[in-house]
């Protein structure tokens, strides 16, 4: 009875040591924000985006590794797959040009890695979900070559206990299971972060979540996964499904998954911190030689490593961030809602969209999570992650009345929530002509009821109705959105026509993605 019992690569004893380890450092980040430790505003965002490898017929390619060798550069790595990639935008200080400056060292960041990824016949695509995947694509073979990858696919196999279960029901229905999380790098994302200070950050962070739904509303994206056309946003259904480590019978007593919206307001993102520590039980126990009290007594700012490591092994769409530069601590909102895509103004109108409104939104004297249930913010996310920019919300009645009511995705967004975003952004002292070029995104997809799913179906509708196979007709609305995400022009301007090849030419694609 004396040995260790051992789970994987970890015993007891690491679990035992890595829980106290997050007590500790929960009584740490409790001690920064009582002694007010944190930066001071700054004004800073940050974005990261995740990215495809596609060969010239649209199939995903397996070369990561040697991509990143060729770009050679830390602003890129790697993601879970060995098709994925994702770049990493040095932090902006909010005001002036700020988007055009960051939509310009995007596209020469993503043309400098596409004309890289091009010597090895590969080349970038961003877009929420591949539509070219096939289930044999996302298996742990094609897993990317790091060791926390495999380290947390073995947890999350050996906690799950049995195979993962996808079931999503939208325009057509998927059912599967996976010996892995290997669906989970299916999904590409953008992430913001917005740099707050303790005090601002439940404000900012209920702000987050109040317009999750119209952030997926106007930017959604995959509406495809293994040739089946599901929800509109089929990212959150897969991410949660495909990362769920509960059996069926956690989920039956109401075990929350590791990736989920929430199920309240805040009042200080303690409690978030907290929550994790409550909630969910460690998927990789791994603890640092720091002892965060002891370097607080000696007036020094704790890593908190633990508490950062599973923080980081909970999904929420928007989650907390801990970290810190220059040897003081701070506090990061990350918004992790939108998907990747389709242009880089695209990307930045989303991202001018979500700034604007979380810090017009944070300001009000009336807030709208005092007048909307979570439980309606919820079920708003939900509708837009089916529906998309077809969604309808319940959101707060604007007059005397008081109360909600059932209003379109696209009229609350073209009434209300625009109106509040350019105040936002001239609050943060964005200049007129890049809050009018980007809103204006926004404005026209709303007009035109287009964003890059809506695009994605109906170009793929056009060629079976053409007389392509399913699998052609995925490959070609995936090359045709290719050549026009290069192209550059917003996914509102692109046409919607019969992709290449002519059905009298057509040809199966050849799937080479795999070496």
């Amino acid at each position: 009875m004396g040995e260790k019992v051992v789970a994987g690569r970890f015993d007891l004893s690491d679990r035992q040591r890595y829980r106290d380890k997050l007590r500790s450092c929960l009584t740490g980040l409790e001690r920064l924000l009582a002694q007010e430790r944190f930066d001071r505003p700054k004004n800073l965002m940050g974005l990261e985006i995740e990215l495809n490898l596609v060969d010239a017929d649209g199939m995903p390619r397996m070369l990561n590794g040697q991509v990143l060798e060729r770009i050679a550069s830390r602003d890129f790595q790697t993601e879970l797959a060995m098709f994925n990639l994702e770049v990493n935008i040095a932090p902006h200080r909010l005001g002036g040009r700020v988007f055009d400056r960051l939509a310009e060292e995007i596209r020469t960041s993503l043309a400098y890695a596409d004309r890289k990824a091009g010597e090895l016949d590969a080349g970038i695509a961003m877009i929420g979900i591949l539509p070219t995947l096939d289930r044999d694509d996302l298996v742990s073979s094609n897993l990317s070559d790091v060791d926390r990858y495999a380290l947390l696919n073995e947890q999350m196999v050996a906690a799950r206990g049995e195979d993962f279960h996808l079931d999503i029901d939208g325009v057509e229905r998927l059912t599967c299971t996976s010996k892995s999380i290997a669906p989970e790098a299916a999904c590409t994302s953008v992430q913001l972060h917005l740099q707050v200070t303790p005090q601002r950050f439940p404000d900012v962070w209920n702000a987050a979540q109040a317009i999750a739904a119209a952030q997926i509303a106007v930017g959604a994206n995959a509406p495809f996964l293994f040739g089946r056309e599901l929800w509109r946003e089929s990212r959150p259904p897969l991410f949660q499904q495909s990362t769920d480590t509960r059996p069926p019978e956690l989920q039956a007593q109401g075990v929350r998954p590791r990736t989920w919206f929430g199920e309240r307001w805040i009042t200080s993102a303690h409690e978030l911190f907290e929550e994790n520590l409550r909630y969910y039980p460690a998927l990789l126990p791994l603890c640092d030689d720091e002892d965060p009290l002891e370097v607080l007594d000696a007036g020094g700012v704790p890593s908190l490593a633990e508490l950062v490591l599973h923080n980081g092994t909970i999904y929420r769409w928007n989650r907390p961030v801990y970290d810190i530069a220059d040897g003081v601590p701070h506090l990061r909102v990350e918004n992790r809602v939108l998907p990747a895509g389709p242009t880089v103004t695209d990307v930045i109108a989303n991202a001018a969209f979500y700034y604007g409104l979380v810090r017009a939104l944070s300001e009000e004297s009336r807030p709208v999570w005092s007048r909307l249930p979570f439980e309606a913010a919820a079920a708003n996310f939900d509708a837009a992650c089916r529906y998309g920019i077809e969604a309808r919300f319940e959101w707060p009645r604007r007059g005397p009345l008081g109360g909600t009511a059932e209003v379109d995705a696209t009229a609350l967004v073209l009434d209300e929530l625009l109106p509040l975003a350019a105040a936002g952004l001239d609050a943060w002292g964005i200049e007129p002509a890049d809050r009018d070029l980007y809103l204006g995104v926004i404005e026209e997809r709303c007009r035109r009821r287009v964003n890059g799913a809506s695009w994605q179906a109906a170009t793929f509708h056009r060629a079976l109705e053409g007389g392509m196979s399913r699998e052609a007709a995925l490959a070609a609305t995936t090359r045709r959105y290719r050549e026009l995400m290069l192209k550059g022009d917003p996914v509102h301007l692109w046409p919607v026509g019969h992709p290449e090849p002519e059905p009298e030419q057509e040809q199966e694609p050849v799937r080479q993605g795999r070496s």
